[in-house]
């Protein structure tokens, strides 16, 4: 690890002209919190979208919880047993502060602790670096288009096409990257794919010595089993089709629903709402709703998106559906964009086991931010029992929600969103062992010309996204922690394991 870091860091400020990536009242963006990360892993282990149509979940966040309260996922560690405890005992969930810092402090200039995951997806590529052969080699994986970036310029290739506007407003953000960064931002080559699914097996690639490095593809999201890397998705500056507005509008406009009905007053059920028919699971899902004499304590509603395009989109307006105590996270064809919108309600959060993680969702924990529900025929009861659960520890059941309010409102700003795709562009450039050029069949694209011949919400939205770029220098990125090691991600797999068996101990009859 020590020996691919100088040599990635030559690399930056070699021959593609990248040296000024930082401005000058800038200080290091990989300053003295490496030092600091790196120290405390010494001293202790971790504690560990397809809306239409999140992989390893762990945790390294800090709760917020009474420090008089017994972790219980520390308790797990030590025993390494799972104990058949009913819900009615279920004690807090458990705090996991930052490694070297109390409850409660995070050093102002650090990235969030799921930045580390970065290092993890771009790992296939860390010995041998990144050619261009490779980067060509994701032709086969069939993807939409194709990012470069010159001297602060993107230019974009296009060769296929992307359901709706997500090629557009992906490449929007790569935009306002660039003007919240100027000339920070490194030349660029990489290939993007804007499908639901993740592609690129990592079985084909890895564990053969005779197997060449992977093509590196990016996406919207990744898993266990493949090597996608996962970048921010489109929502994020906004979804015309669907009336969703961009992160930080509807962000604001979900608090103000939030502050209008506070959770004890809520309905005492887990709700969702969205189209059933593009996942098996989501099929079962349906099959919770009440029905004569039996309650799952779960109101499932199918969303008819035809409907509500024709209807001004009178039913779906996600600001308006805070309103009842749990709700329902499931996966459609693949992740799904509802996951941030879901964290946001001041509601706790029910995720059905996801099979797929987004560029965030490995920083959340179950027990801390949300609660894991079962999938497949045992979910109806899964949801009844987390119902009964939080009901009867209403104080608990509160904790977790202020965790995962805490950490959209902290760690999921736009500045962090920016941030995310800054460190990942700049680790991925550091690996390249060519000097990106200008492909022939790319077009420019600006400011000035993506709105171009855009009406209504899609150029309303790119308008209310725009980033201020008149300043010279810009803000300044936080510190990118350095990679995990080996041992911590085996213990953050382990606990985040651990909590889920408990789970299923407590929901067994």
């Amino acid at each position: 690890m020590e020996d691919w870091r100088p040599r990635r860091r030559r690399s930056l400020l070699g021959a593609r002209g990248s040296s000024s990536l930082q401005a000058a009242s800038c200080p290091a963006v990989n300053g003295g919190v490496a030092i600091f990360f790196l120290a405390a892993a010494v001293a202790g282990a971790l504690v560990c979208a397809s809306w239409m149509s999140a992989g390893a979940m762990v945790p390294w966040i800090t709760m917020v919880a009474s420090p008089e309260r017994t972790p219980i996922l520390s308790r797990l560690a030590v025993s390494g047993t799972v104990t058949n405890r009913p819900p009615a005992a279920a004690p807090a969930p458990a705090p996991a502060p930052a490694p070297g810092a109390s409850a409660g402090e995070t050093p102002s200039s650090s990235c969030p602790a799921y930045f580390r995951w970065i290092h993890e997806d771009l790992r296939p590529w860390r010995v041998t670096g990144i050619t261009r052969e490779a980067v060509d080699g994701a032709h086969r994986y069939g993807p939409k288009f194709r990012v470069t970036v010159v001297a602060g310029r993107l230019y974009v290739t296009r060769y296929g096409r992307c359901f709706q506007t997500r090629d557009a407003f992906t490449q929007w953000g790569v935009l306002q990257l660039l003007r919240r960064y100027p000339g920070r931002v490194p030349d660029l080559d990489l290939m993007f794919d804007c499908q639901d699914l993740p592609v690129v097996s990592a079985g084909n690639h890895l564990g053969r010595a005779s197997s060449p490095p992977p093509p590196p593809l990016f996406g919207y999201c990744g898993s266990e089993s493949t090597l996608d890397i996962a970048f921010p998705d489109w929502s994020f500056w906004g979804w015309p089709e669907l009336n969703i507005k961009p992160w930080e509008a509807l962000r604001g406009e979900i608090d103000e629903g939030n502050a209008a009905v506070n959770w004890t007053s809520r309905a005492p059920y887990a709700y969702w709402k969205g189209n059933p028919t593009v996942g098996a699971d989501r099929r079962n899902l349906l099959r919770c709703n009440a029905s004569g004499d039996r309650d799952w304590n779960a109101r499932i509603y199918a969303q008819d998106w035809k409907k509500e395009v024709q209807q001004g989109f009178r039913e779906s307006d996600l600001a308006k559906q805070c309103t009842h105590r749990y709700k329902i996270y499931i996966e459609g064809r693949g992740w799904s964009v509802s996951e941030k919108y879901i964290l946001a309600c001041d509601s706790v959060a029910l995720m059905v086991r996801p099979s797929y993680h987004d560029f965030f969702s490995r920083g959340l924990m179950p027990l801390q931010h949300y609660w894991p529900i079962r999938g497949g025929r045992a979910m109806c009861r899964s949801i009844k029992v987390a119902v009964e659960w939080g009901d009867a520890h209403t104080d608990k059941a509160q904790e977790i929600i202020g965790n995962a309010s805490k950490f959209i409102r902290d760690e999921l700003t736009m500045d962090r969103v920016y941030d995310y795709m800054f460190h990942l562009v700049r680790e991925y450039a550091g690996l390249l062992k060519y000097t990106p050029t200008v492909p022939d069949r790319a077009v420019e694209v600006t400011v000035e010309s993506m709105p171009r011949g855009r009406q209504g919400r899609e150029r309303q939205f790119m308008v209310d996204t725009t980033v201020d770029g008149s300043g010279s220098g810009g803000p300044c990125p936080c510190e990118l922690p350095p990679p995990f090691s080996s041992e911590e991600l085996e213990t953050l797999r382990t606990r985040n394991a651990d909590a889920v068996r408990q789970v299923e101990m407590w929901e067994k009859p």
